[in-house]
């Protein structure tokens, strides 16, 4: 208490000699002294054979510093006030003295010797000059100006506490300024948080830096090698026009020959410059956008450490501010007040363990991108073109981004909620846990309960164990084609490539068990994959079994897998159809181009995405499909194009946008997005109007075979009827097995 009634203490150094009152009058004598100074170390670097008799007339003629008036136990007011007359000579004469030192260059020898291009260059260094001390004059207005906020802002608070009138109202006045120091250090842990959060980001976008730099690089090789395999080409070629080489007299036929194969040759080699000239163009577009994307990326980073550095800066002024109030308020308060030393001593324990607990955070280490995803799908598939491994590389960066970035705000509480629920039964809230995704750990239980629902008609003790004991007994006629398309399925998943794995041979077991329980359908290719999917989810043989029979017999048309695929090219007319309706533009631009989407549609809805999508995004569509039905297919495959309508929309030409739509579903990387897309941007979707095109083009479907058929029927009749004619002059194939 003693301490708080002495006199207000004297201001920082730097302001010692600054007169609040007379702002405007210090600032400006202040840029003088600057200003002269400056301009006594520039004349002290003139060359050593010019005379400088002006530049030791301001050190000679030194002004005077301004008296301290802001010192204690002064009053400002007392301070004499300068008269308007005497500091506009002052200003005058100091504005000769340093016009005659900021400029040395014009004295009475420079008009006699120097050109007149020599004078504008010293005038052009003046004119710089002058701009340079103009720009650091504003700077320290600015400063000055903060330093007067900040020592008002002291006055203000330092009058308030000497005004109140009990120690009481002190009391509150340092209480109040605890709680202001509380919540400093709580935005300060936020701060150091959010710091932390951006050198986290930062090193992603590093590590995404390097690895763009040697795709770059790499591309940069290709495309080199492809430009000197053209180069030599185009000058063998240019060799052999030119000087052909020395043959010898060969016959006519035989000359012919050869220039048609010289012909053909000739040809062949330009197609072939023709492609690698196409692949070039296509590799330098390449090449421009990853370039672009870095550079991008690198001005992004550059902010970010800015960013992270000024806030640590910031972070370790607040706590040292902090950490010395609390000892200045334990000193003053001292061991009589034993609340309020209690609430001090509390303060800095809390500030000592936010050291400790910033101390261990340093030490978090980001967990990496690993090599498979956890049901054995390869992250990073290793394709043999190198733009599909880059595209692989960079969709699996931007979902593990997507991943750390929905982990706290998405993932943790839909896993709280699957948690919290207890037995399954079909309700709305269901279905829309189940659109947004079922938890790896509660996914096997939900499909279970889906597939059960689904298939209890059929079900049937020990069924699945006797279709096993049949196609041991008995070998089905598909069994060859399932032996054949068993290493074909899903090659980027280590369950299905590895050799001691024993996924393979109960995919076997429960492919034969189908072809045993529908004998109509048999086996269809495609259908590996949907029993392949069940079983990296369920992990039993049985369940699996199960869940194959559900989407085959229960959810998907009839015909949908026989060996014509009736309604598998209904529902290609049929999605050709919503296209137009819900994406217009899209369809315009496809059919101006004349681009049949089927041959990039079909399989998705033949094996449900299962080659598509990466399989966090393809488990999400099924647990959807598996309650909701074939809709959610539709759905999804709609909101695939909208989710890459602008960039189709920006490609010209048939071959292009071919090419693109092969590769196009690898760039798919944010579930949440594509599910919003699906389930609301896609409304309204009835279910009777899907029914109604299937009817109606299923009729049409059938009326074309039917006429194909007819045709068929017809043209075999009539080569019943011709019989089998000989041509005049040739031999039948009985007078050859004749003849001797």
């Amino acid at each position: 208490m003693a301490a708080a009634l002495q006199p207000v203490p004297a201001m920082p150094l730097a302001l010692q000699n600054i007169s609040l009152k007379h702002l405007g009058t210090e600032i400006q004598n202040t840029m003088y002294n600057i200003r002269g100074n400056k301009q006594t170390q520039g004349t002290g670097h003139r060359p050593s054979g010019e005379d400088s008799p002006l530049s030791e007339e301001p050190q000679r003629e030194e002004q005077p510093s301004p008296p301290d008036l802001s010192a204690p136990g002064k009053d400002p007011a007392d301070s004499p006030k300068p008269t308007p007359k005497s500091s506009l000579t002052a200003n005058l004469i100091q504005k000769a003295k340093r016009q005659s030192n900021t400029f040395p260059l014009f004295t009475e020898g420079l008009t006699r010797n120097r050109t007149a291009q020599e004078k504008v260059l010293a005038l052009e260094q003046q004119v710089l000059m002058l701009t340079k001390e103009l720009k650091a004059q504003k700077e320290l207005v600015k400063i000055l100006h903060k330093a007067l906020e900040a020592a008002q802002q002291e006055k203000r608070v330092s009058s308030a506490y000497l005004a109140a009138a009990e120690d009481k109202d002190r009391l509150e006045l340092v209480r109040h300024k605890v709680r202001q120091i509380a919540e400093l250090g709580r935005r300060v842990e936020a701060l150091e948080q959010e710091r932390e959060s951006l050198v986290q980001t930062a090193s992603l976008r590093e590590q995404q830096v390097q690895e763009l730099r040697q795709h770059v690089q790499l591309l940069l090789d290709k495309n080199q090698a492809k430009q000197e395999v053209i180069q030599k080409l185009s000058e063998k070629v240019t060799q052999d026009f030119m000087h052909p080489p020395n043959q010898p007299p060969t016959p006519p036929d035989a000359a012919d020959r050869d220039l048609l194969s010289q012909q053909e040759k000739m040809e062949h080699l330009k197609d072939d410059m023709e492609a690698y000239r196409t692949q070039n163009r296509f590799l330098n577009s390449e090449i421009h956008q990853v370039t672009r994307i870095w550079r991008k990326v690198a001005e992004k980073e550059k902010a970010l450490l800015m960013k992270c550095a000024y806030l640590q800066a910031k972070n370790c002024q607040v706590e040292s501010k902090y950490l010395a109030g609390l000892r200045r308020l334990q000193e003053a308060v001292g061991v009589e007040a034993g609340e309020c030393s209690e609430l001090l001593r509390q303060l800095i324990q809390e500030a000592l363990q936010w050291e400790a607990s910033e101390a261990s955070a340093d030490s978090v280490v980001l967990s990496p991108i690993s090599e498979y995803d956890e049901y054995g799908f390869l992250t990073v598939p290793n394709y043999e073109v190198e733009d599909l491994r880059l595209l692989a590389k960079i969709q699996a960066l931007e979902v593990h981004s997507h991943h750390l970035l929905a982990h706290e705000a998405v993932e943790q509480p839909l896993r709280e909620r699957w948690a919290a629920l207890g037995e399954l039964a079909p309700s709305a809230e269901i279905k829309q846990l189940l659109r947004a995704g079922v938890p790896r750990e509660h996914r096997p239980r939900v499909w279970k309960w889906l597939v059960r629902l689904r298939v209890q008609h059929l079900q049937g003790p020990g069924r699945y164990q006797e279709l096993l004991s049949r196609s041991q007994a008995c070998k089905h006629p598909a069994a060859r084609q399932i032996e054949l398309d068993l290493n074909r399925t899903f090659p980027s998943n280590k369950h299905f490539t590895c050799p001691a794995s024993s996924f393979p041979d109960r995919l076997r077991r429960v492919l034969l068990a189908f072809s045993w329980q529908n004998p109509t359908i048999g086996y269809c290719q495609g259908l590996n994959r949907l029993a392949a999917i069940a079983l990296l989810v369920l992990d039993e043989e049985e369940s699996a079994f199960w869940c194959l029979v559900a989407i085959v017999e229960t959810i998907m048309p009839a015909d949908y897998y026989s060996k014509t695929l009736l309604a598998s090219q209904v529902d290609q007319r049929v999605l050709q159809d919503l296209l137009s309706e819900k994406l217009p533009k899209l369809m315009a631009h496809l059919g101006q181009h004349r681009v049949d989407l089927s041959f990039v549609t079909f399989n998705w809805l033949l094996v449900i995405f299962a080659d598509s999508l990466i399989s966090n995004i393809l488990l999400q569509v099924w647990d959807a499909f598996l309650y909701e039905g074939t809709k959610v297919v539709f759905r999804y495959a709609l909101a695939i194009f909208k989710y890459n309508e602008e960039q189709i929309l920006r490609l010209q030409g048939g071959l292009e946008i071919y090419q693109y739509l092969r590769l196009f579903t690898k760039t798919v990387c944010n579930g949440r997005k594509l599910m919003n897309i699906a389930f609301n941007d896609m409304n309204p979707f009835p279910m009777k109007q899907l029914r109604q095109l299937r009817m109606a083009h299923r009729e049409r479907l059938e009326a074309e075979q039917h006429e194909l058929e007819q045709l068929k029927a017809e043209y075999l009749e009539t080569r019943a009827a011709q019989g089998p004619a000989v041509p005049e002059g040739c031999t039948s194939e009985d007078e050859g097995e004749a003849e001797p």
